[in-house]
């Protein structure tokens, strides 16, 4: 069985890109659920009366959250956590769920099988969330509100910050580097597979300090993290999982791993075995000779 792997930045920045290409502009005619326990600051019955009828203004990222910015102020946050991902289609109701009326990728995986909410829009389109665990989270907010609650607890966008604040953001915490990537509150989107990649990209061991990192070792670290997230973006993110684009469609960087779930294979630079340790809790998967602690 596979494992569950939370959808990181570049699966989140192509959930966002695709759905903001197909309801930009469209209104919320309805909204149905089976998991009214999705909704986590807000009554079912409430974010609906707020959301139906409000047109979609924007679509955006920040961090690993969706947000759907609507009229009158507020916007919808969307966390996919394990197994959630966002689709685009048509639904209808089947006992106490919902089957796909369309053919190809919405019917046919298994993992688009899974629906618990559906938006119906005023195109005559869906947008729906399948999630097997139903871990994902729905909240509603007031947009401006929602802005400065993300900032506090948030760190900032790996793709925006510049080399001298990366350095100054990870010279100065304590722990190992791996644990500090993983923390949302010093850069936002990085989870276990943009880690493993990045620090196998600049031959960092995973339980290195990160205050003991030089100048020149955080550089080729900064530049395996844009690096790796610019292609996962480009190959629509890592489907190992079950990840899934807006469309249904699995993403492509899995076929371009070379670090993460590669243990017991041999290294594509050295040829060494690659191993697996575990790293504040999280399966962490590096080269012993390329990436020497």
């Amino acid at each position: 069985m596979l494992s569950k792997v939370m959808p990181e930045l570049p699966e989140v920045e192509t959930t966002v890109t695709g759905a903001k290409s197909k309801i930009l502009g469209l209104f919320f005619i309805d909204v149905k659920t089976n998991a009214k326990k999705l909704f986590r600051n807000v009554s079912f019955s409430n974010f609906s009366k707020t959301v139906v009828g409000k047109k979609i203004k924007n679509v955006r990222r920040r961090g690993k959250n969706i947000i759907i910015d609507i009229n009158d102020n507020y916007s919808v946050l969307i966390h996919l956590k394990m197994t959630g991902h966002l689709l685009y289609g048509h639904w209808q109701k089947k006992g106490l769920g919902w089957t796909s009326k369309d053919r190809g990728a919405l019917s046919d995986d298994k993992f688009n099988g899974h629906i618990r909410i559906v938006f119906h829009l005023s195109n005559g389109f869906d947008l729906a969330l399948s999630d097997l665990r139903k871990f994902a989270k729905v909240e509603l907010h007031k947009t401006k509100v929602l802005g400065s609650l993300l900032d506090s607890v948030l760190g900032p966008e790996p793709l925006d910050l510049s080399q001298r604040e990366f350095n100054r953001i990870i010279k100065s915490r304590s722990g190992r580097i791996k644990q500090v990537l993983l923390d949302q509150a010093n850069l936002v989107g990085v989870g276990n597979i943009y880690a493993d990649e990045s620090l196998y990209f600049a031959g960092i061991h995973p339980e290195r300090k990160a205050a003991s990192l030089n100048d020149g070792e955080l550089k080729k670290l900064f530049s395996g993290l844009k690096t790796v997230f610019r292609k996962s973006i480009k190959l629509k993110g890592t489907s190992s999982s079950d990840y899934r684009d807006v469309l249904g469609q699995k993403g492509e960087f899995q076929n371009h791993l070379r670090a993460y779930k590669q243990n017991g294979q041999k290294c594509k630079r050295c040829k060494a075995i690659m191993v697996k340790i575990k790293v504040a809790g999280r399966g962490t998967h590096y080269c012993p000779n390329c990436q020497k602690l």
